[in-house]
This record gives structure tokens, sequence and C-alpha cells, in this order.
């Protein structure tokens, strides 16, 4: 076989192999049409790994047999899960080789040409490199399965690869023993049947794209309610017990009163808002975690099995996600928000994280969020985060916007090691002193900030327009307040800080806006967990503004 359409035909991706062995011969002709595939920037970035061991077979086919339940269980429909456990999409103990092709995204530490659109550049070079494999391996005669229902944190550390060592899946490779009818198997097997022709449309005109640019300024204050204030500190006064007894709940019944304009404040239909989204700086080795533990981490939020979760069910909040950013397509019809400005910020290392239109439209996606949260009747909002490297984007906006050194801003986030620390503190240095752009508010956030950091900031501000009670989680979060609170010092009146996080920084930074959290119980995960957690405490302040006794209404004597 050499025509090349016969080869582009033939090739198929294999489940079931013979027992033949695969010539060493036959595996180096494949690397090298695989190191023959385009290489975005010449980065010569993908890694291959051979293995022939059975117990090592033993052990990824263990983490596909787990990964492969959990998709089984996506769909409802009881026909099509039987026929789903049906098939056999996995040869990994069967086949004589196992081949990882990965790539390596240190290369994205230097300056790379072709990445500025998106660092996926990298990945799509080693995905050609697979297929070119994949024909070499056909034309020889030889068949490669493509295994990608797998947990790849759990692949990854299991074979011990390197942090910046990021696999494709994991690859099978024998003699055919079927060709499945000359047809893709999922084909043969009623699964789905491939259309005959390319999908291709050509495009003839362009559509101009109307994004508004955000405002610094902010019109709306705060009226001064004098009469209001004393009325409502006169109700608090009068409860039974000593003027001021009950702490910081008094503070925050008076500050629920004022946000609400009421006298007899009740919180209504109380919204948490995770932002996702993924950060180019995360390709540095700042995080102990990889790029796709966010969107690992997106779906255990969609599927009730996070801590947010657990503690937005204990407490009746409602719980919305959203895709900011994440470097990941989610299906249409997923239980989430789809606000995504683009597969992740870029490397702020090298170049700007995000132009000034996704800045801009980052600030629309935010109000928009917001906004509809308010049409459903919620007068309160807390805010969470999830996104692999965001410690990183917050340290540095936090040094650039209060004066910190990036030292004091620094911390272990998801909680690295010494040694990573000081190499996070050094990369994070290095953007700094990189940056030659204006020190204006506008200029600094498109070139350091995240897009779920950004988009929080513009729902902050939002909510605070609409006169919600905005709750503000961990040091991120705070992070995100800061900016808000840059563009509008009154959103201070509506802001409740609901704990400081273990994270260095947060305490520096709470203290930098004049904040008191309600909890300190040393939090570092994020999602929202502070607020949810500290929101038991606010409806006790709530229920004793409006039900307990007044000294007059029990009869008791004041003082």
């Amino acid at each position: 076989m050499s025509h090349l359409d016969d080869i582009l035909k033939s090739r198929r991706d294999t489940r079931h192999f013979t027992t033949d062995e695969v010539p060493d011969e036959v595996i180096q002709k494949a690397l090298q049409a695989g190191h023959w595939a385009p290489s975005v920037g010449l980065t010569d970035a993908t890694r291959y790994y051979i293995i022939k061991s059975n117990e090592v077979k033993c052990a990824i086919k263990n983490l596909f047999l787990d990964y492969n339940k959990k998709a089984e269980e996506l769909t409802d429909n009881p026909e099509q899960k039987e026929l789903y456990r049906s098939l056999k999409l996995e040869a990994i103990e069967e086949a004589p080789i196992g081949l990882i092709i990965a790539y390596d995204r240190s290369v994205l530490n230097q300056f790379t040409i072709g990445t500025i659109g998106s660092n996926e550049a990298v990945k799509f070079s080693s995905v050609c490199a697979a297929q070119n494999i994949w024909l070499s391996l056909t034309e020889q005669g030889y068949g490669m399965g493509w295994v990608s229902i797998l947990n790849y944190y759990q692949f990854k550390k299991i074979l011990d690869l390197p942090e910046n060592i990021e696999p494709l899946g994991y690859f099978c490779i024998g003699k055919p023993a079927t060709n499945y009818g000359n047809q893709p198997m999922l084909q043969q097997l009623h699964w789905k049947q491939k259309s005959e022709t390319a999908d291709c449309k050509e495009i003839t005109e362009i559509h101009k794209i109307n994004i508004s640019n955000f405002d610094s300024t902010s019109s709306n204050k705060v009226e001064n309610k004098t009469d209001f204030n004393s009325l409502l500190q006169e109700k608090i006064d009068s409860k039974t017990k000593p003027v001021g007894s009950l702490g910081t709940l008094e503070t925050l019944a008076f500050q629920m009163a004022t946000v609400f304009e009421t006298l007899n404040p009740k919180i209504i239909k109380p919204n948490i808002v995770i932002f996702a989204a993924d950060h180019g700086i995360a390709n540095h080795g700042v995080s102990d975690y990889p790029q796709d533990v966010t969107r690992q981490m997106v779906n255990n939020f969609m599927e009730g099995g996070a801590a947010i979760n657990v503690f937005c069910k204990q407490n009746n909040i409602e719980l919305s996600i959203v895709d900011s950013g994440v470097n990941y397509d989610f299906p249409t019809n997923a239980n989430l928000i789809n606000a995504k400005i683009a597969k992740g910020t870029q490397s702020y290392l090298h170049l700007p994280a995000m132009s000034e239109t996704e800045l801009n439209l980052c600030f629309e996606k935010g109000k928009s969020i917001v906004e509809n949260i308010v049409k459903e009747g919620s007068n309160c909002i807390g805010f969470g985060e999830m996104g692999i490297g965001n410690t990183s984007t917050a340290s540095v906006l936090m040094s650039l916007l209060t004066g910190f050194s990036i030292d004091e801003c620094v911390g272990k986030g998801t909680g690295i090691n010494d040694e990573k620390l000081l190499n996070k503190q050094n990369i994070l240095k290095k953007a700094l002193k990189n940056y030659s752009g204006q020190a204006e508010l506008k200029q600094q956030i498109a070139y350091f900030g995240g897009f779920e950091i950004i988009q929080m900031a513009s729902g902050m501000l939002t909510a605070f327009e609409n006169k919600m009670l905005i709750l503000v989680d961990g040091f991120i979060c705070t992070v995100a307040y800061l900016i808000a609170f840059k563009i509008n010092p009154d959103i201070k009146k509506n802001a409740v800080f609901c704990h400081c996080s273990a994270e260095k920084a947060h305490q520096k930074l709470l203290n930098y806006l004049d904040a008191k959290p309600i909890l300190n119980l040393d939090l570092r995960l994020g999602e929202g967990t502070g607020c949810s957690v500290a929101f038991p405490v606010l409806k006790s302040a709530e229920a004793f503004l409006n039900e307990m006794a007044s000294f007059e209404s029990a009869g008791v004597s004041r003082k």
C-alpha cells in the first residue's frame, strides 16, 4: 500500500489486535514520521514514552475502567447506556506496545513564534505528530488506538511524568485483527454515522464586534441617610441585650439593612457564582497542579461533588458556574453559564494576558451575569473562583495596585513547596520587570489580569449598582474586589468579607482595605467556600434584627 488516499481511508482507531510482536524498526519509522510533523515555532515540544511492562499497562487499564464508569453515567438514555457498555474502547493490555504522546509546555517559558493567539498551538503540533505516526503505522500494516478516557492528573502521577509534560493520551499499537468492515468501528456498531464529506462553508463578509468600553469611574454614590441610620441603630440597640454585645452580628445587621434600605432586611434567593478560567502563566510551573485540573473541577462542580456544592446545599444557596475562559470546550448543554472570552489568557511573562477588547468583553460578561441573577429576584451574591495559576495572577495584581513588593504578595497557592515558591516569586518578578506599560488601572489589569478575576470585579460593581449584598471569598476574590474598589470605593458599603484565608498575602490585603473578615478558619480552597461557610452568620444577623424582642416589647428594663 503506497497511495496516500488509500492510507488515509484505511487508517483506523484500532481496538482489536493480534498477538504479533511489533518490530523495533516499525516503531522507529513511525516515530520519525511523528518527528517530521509541523511544530509551531519549531519548538520540537513533542515527547514520546514507550510502554511494554504488563504492570504499567494494568495500572493504566484500571485508570481507564474508573473513568469509563463515570462516562457511562453521563447518559440517561437506557439504550445508549447499554450500547456504550458493549463498546470496546481500549486494548491497553492486549496491544503489544503502548505509546504515550505528550508535549512539553515548558517551551512556553521562552518567546515562541505562533503562540500569541493560543498557547494550545503547542498541543496542536503534537496532535499533528500523532496523526503522522498513525499514518506511518497504517502504511506499514500496523494499527493504533487512542485512549483518552483517563484521569490525566492520576495518569501523570502513576507514570511519574515531569510536571511540564502533558500527555495527549495513551496509544495502543499492534497488528490489527480487523478493519471493522472497512469503516470506523463506532460506525460499524451503529453508535454514530460518519458524514460522507467535509463540512466547509465560505465566509464572505466581516461582522463588526460591538463591545462598549468599561468606565473606570462610577457616578453611583451612596446617599447620606442620617435619619434612617439613626432609626436602624436604635432598633439594634433596643434589643434585649447590652449594647454591642452581639459584636460583629450587629455590624452585619446594620450593613444588611443599609444595603437593602429597610429596617427589616431579609436575604432573598442567595446565589454563589463560581467564575472559572485558565491562565497562561500556569505553563511556567507556578502551581502544583496541571492546567487541566481547572476543567476537571468545573466538571466536579457540575456533578455536585465539590466542597462548595455540599455547603451550598447545606445552606440552601443557589450555585451558578461560569466558564469565563477554561481551556476546554464544554458541551453546549452543560449546566454552566458560557462567558468564555478565550481558552485561557496569554502568559504575561512575555506579553499582555488579554487585549483591550477582551478586557472590555470581561466587564460586559460579568455585568450581564449579575444582571440576570438580579432579574431572578436575588439580593445577595457570593463570588468564588477556580483557575490553576490564578493565585499568581492575583499576587501580581495586588502588588501593582497596592504598591506592596511582589514578595509580600506571593504565597504557596495550591500548596507548593519552598523551592517552587522561590521559582514562582522569580517568575513573577521577571514578569513585572518586563512590563513597560502605563501605570493606569485599565492597562495594568489587561496586561496581568485573569478572565475570571475581571468578570468578578465587573460583577461586584454591578451587584453594588443593584443594591445587593456582596459576599467576598478569599485572596483571589479579594483582589477582584480590589479592582472594583479602585473603580468605585463606595462598593465597600455592600461588601462582606467572609474569611481570612491561609494565603499569606490575604491578611495584608484585608488590612490595606480596612476590611474585617467574619471568619478565620485557615481556608485556602477558593470556589466561594468561605462565602457559603460564613452565610449562616449572616442569617443569624438577619434573624436577631427581625425576630429578637426589644426591651419595650418584652417588658424588660433598659440600663
